[in-house]
């Protein structure tokens, strides 16, 4: 018997035949009430704008969802301007979104959607299966090709129903296309067709609770209301997101009025934030792992192909420090550097060690006994802070690097063009599980890998096959021990992303969907008052 999840996200029928338990239905059925229920209704049109600081300069390819990394920050608009067949919501990972229900067949080999009847694009065109096949077919962005690899087909007998049908049974299907991707966020095909490519990141058309209405690089985008949007009509009026590169600039302008939410405020700032009255300090508890790559492992003429010194670089790091200076404690420390806590299938390793001493003994083994230069260590420039503080502790144990802030959207280019070398620090706060994380920067072809070891490959071929959960976790729970204990990468935290909320804001968006960093859902969002 085939599996069947409906527009309310309850499992109508199992694989196994089993049953499906009263509080099961419960929890779901009030999951859907937050997330994947019909319209709801609600008196009064938008009114009133909202204003954020945002920590990042915006890219237009975050418009698009063709082009989204394996990494959050697209997802600050795709989730006012897009909309999606399935998405994280409030309660629940997957949650019908456009489509109303999906079921699997008994072999795996087939996913079916029953699209809603009603969603309708920001230009009036309705919402139909052949935009849900092509925006899969023009997806370019993270994991494309392991996607590519696995769909057979899409068929659309009917524009309200769509299959996909596999090569093999891939127990991740779900999961890559409905959260740790953006292939199953539906763009117009007509619409994207008559103005190309470029034509759309200037004037995007979505689905989603906001519509576009400007954009200019490097100051704001502005976005209004949509009251065509199907699971309710937003009460906020205008979004807008205002670029402050600045931290004490975006702290400067919430406490002046001039912004009502800032995103990613640390340090002394953060403290200083706490305490002004009619502000209020929002860490939200993330999936996001910070870690320090080591490029040029895989090269045998360099210092970081010796494991011992990547183990010296590990031990050189006072998280504990850092996480009290810049997070004020709220970031957890951890052993995993790429799978966080909340994902399923993540591997418990022994907490992060901080042993100077240590470090200098093993760069002395490995024949630095002065240290040596690391040369140039990329970050992105929103977390320079960080970077830092870890160049500052590497250089205490005699790894001398010289530190490179880039701004996001091209450290993010840069970084998935394989252009570095040396040192960088990535985190990584997308949607997923272990398999998903570890695809992204650990396995061949991933789009931040620079170099692969067959072993961990390998592994990795076999559980994407592995239709048996318990077998598969212990594949996964392995591919992150090996990582753990060849210091593939050197852990950092698991952040918390802290941000500033002002008195006029009724409902932030702020922790409102699960390890999600941003505000969201957009048209839950309100003004007080």
């Amino acid at each position: 018997m085939a599996k069947t999840v409906s527009g309310t996200g309850t499992i109508v029928s199992a694989r196994n035949g089993a049953a499906v338990s009263r509080r099961d239905i419960l929890a779901l059925t009030a999951a859907s009430l937050i997330a994947g229920g019909p319209r709801l209704a609600f008196g009064g049109a938008p009114a009133g704008q909202l204003i954020w600081g945002v920590h990042v300069s915006l890219s237009p390819s975050w418009f698009d969802p063709a082009e989204t990394p394996g990494l959050i920050t697209p997802f600050m608009i795709l989730y006012a301007l897009q909309d999606a067949l399935v998405k994280p919501m409030p309660g629940k990972t997957l949650t019908p979104s456009l489509a109303e229900s999906w079921s699997v067949s008994e072999d795996g080999l087939t996913y079916e959607f029953v699209l809603r009847d009603g969603p309708k694009f920001h230009n009036g065109d309705p919402v139909a299966a052949e935009d849900v096949k092509f925006s899969y077919q023009r997806y370019r962005g993270a994991s494309h090709d392991l996607m590519a690899s696995r769909v057979a087909e899409i068929e659309t007998p009917d524009p309200r129903h769509i299959r996909f049908k596999l090569k093999e049974p891939w127990p991740d299907f779900l999961t890559f296309y409905g959260t740790a991707t953006g292939a199953g966020w539906i763009v117009p095909k007509n619409y994207v067709e008559k103005v190309g490519e470029d034509g759309y990141k200037k004037a995007p058309i979505g689905a989603g609770p906001y519509k576009f209405v400007s954009f200019t690089p490097g100051q704001e985008l502005v976005l209004e209301a949509f009251d065509g949007y199907w699971r309710k009509t937003p009460s906020v009026k205008r979004l807008v997101l205002r670029v402050i590169q600045e931290e004490t600039t975006r702290l400067a302008a919430l406490k002046g009025g001039e912004v009502d939410i800032v995103y990613s405020i640390r340090g002394e700032l953060a403290e200083e934030l706490q305490k002004t009255p009619g502000l209020s300090l929002k860490p939200v508890d993330l999936a996001a792992p910070f870690w320090v790559s080591f490029l040029d492992q895989w090269d045998p003429k360099s210092p970081w192909h010796d494991e011992r010194v990547r183990k010296a670089a590990s031990l050189a790091i006072d998280r504990k420090s850092i996480n009290h200076a810049l997070t004020l404690g709220f970031s957890k420390l951890t052993g995993n550097p790429l799978v966080p806590n909340q994902f399923d299938f993540y591997w418990q390793p022994p907490e992060p060690v901080y042993d100077p001493t240590k470090a200098k003994q093993l760069l002395a083994e490995a024949g630095h006994p002065s240290g040596f230069s690391a040369g140039d260590f990329y970050c992105d420039s929103s977390y320079s802070n960080v970077a830092e503080a870890i160049v500052n502790n590497l250089g205490e144990v005699g790894i001398r690097a010289q530190l490179r802030p880039i701004e996001r959207a091209a450290f993010l280019k840069e970084l998935s063009e394989k252009k570095f070398k040396n040192l960088t620090m990535i985190g990584s706060g997308a949607f997923g599980n272990a398999a998903t994380r570890l695809a992204a920067f650990v396995v061949k072809g991933g789009s931040y890998v620079y170099g692969s070891y067959p072993d961990l490959d390998e592994l990795y071929r076999k559980q994407a096959a592995e239709l048996d959960r318990g077998k598969r976790e212990a594949i996964l729970h392995k591919m992150q021990q090996i990582v753990h204990e060849r210091t593939v990468a050197a852990p950092i935290w698991q952040l918390a992303f802290i941000n500033g909320v002002g008195p006029k804001v009724g409902e932030s968006g702020l922790g409102l969907i699960p390890t999600f960093a941003y505000s969201g859902p957009c048209e839950d969002i309100t003004l007080k008052g």
